[in-house]
Parts: C-alpha cells; sequence; structure tokens
C-alpha cells in the first residue's frame, strides 16, 4: 500500500502533521510514522486548555515495537481531543488524516508553521528520494 501525505497538510520531522483552519490547527501523526510504529495500543493526550509549547512532549503513542513522544508543530491551547483514538487506538492508523488525529489547539503564532515541510518535502524526506 503506497502512503498518502496531503498536500494541504504540514508536516514534522517528528512525523506530526499540521492542518491549519484559521487560528485552530488539527494535529495527528503521517501514516509513515503510523506504519513505523506497527499496531498502536495505547495513546495519551493532554487535557482541554493545557498549553503547548512548540518543540515540547505533548503526549506520547504506544505500539507493539516502541512508545513515542508527540510532537506540536505550534503552540497553543487544547480546545478538544480525539477522544475516539484514546478509546480506540487503531483509528490512527485506520483513518490517520480523517477520523485518527491527535488534537484540535487554538494557535498563538501561525509564523511558527514556517518551518514545517510540505507534502512533497516531507514524502522526498521519509522516501530517501
Amino acid at each position: 500500500m503506497a502512503l498518502e501525505y496531503p498536500d494541504d497538510l504540514k508536516y514534522l520531522d517528528s512525523h506530526e502533521y499540521v492542518r491549519l483552519d484559521g487560528e485552530i490547527a488539527t494535529i495527528g501523526l503521517s501514516a509513515f510514522a503510523l506504519d513505523q510504529l506497527g499496531d498502536i495500543v495505547f495513546i495519551e493526550l493532554p487535557d482541554i486548555g493545557e498549553a503547548l509549547e512548540k518543540g515540547e512532549s505533548f503526549g506520547t503513542v504506544e505500539s507493539v515495537k516502541a512508545v513515542e513522544d508527540l510532537y506540536p508543530p505550534l503552540s497553543g491551547t487544547v480546545v478538544e481531543r480525539n477522544e475516539a483514538v484514546v478509546d480506540a487506538p487503531e483509528l490512527l492508523s485506520e483513518d490517520p488524516y480523517g477520523e485518527g488525529w491527535l488534537l484540535k489547539i487554538r494557535i498563538v503564532d501561525a509564523d511558527e508553521l514556517d518551518e514545517a515541510l510540505s507534502a512533497d518535502e516531507y514524502r522526498a524526506q521519509v522516501e530517501g528520494e
């Protein structure tokens, strides 16, 4: 199965993605990261109202292979967390860019995304092109 990297998203080296909609950013994990991790068994996310700082871990994702920290691509405040993936972590792998999102945050500064990668840049990086 070919992995997808939607063009409307920005990506981090740490494999999180962000979809910006005004001042709300939806954060998730890329299909590549989920493919590398294998079966997801547990996810830990921050509570609504919690402040996130770009570059500081906000939670973890645990698979049968590893436990990885999650990093926000932008600073902001958590306005929504996806309880469905907490209850059923396999949703992450089944639909990473749809139902498998992690958090929605109200961002502080959209310019923080300037360093994020486009879909083409991310694809080239992870596929080693």
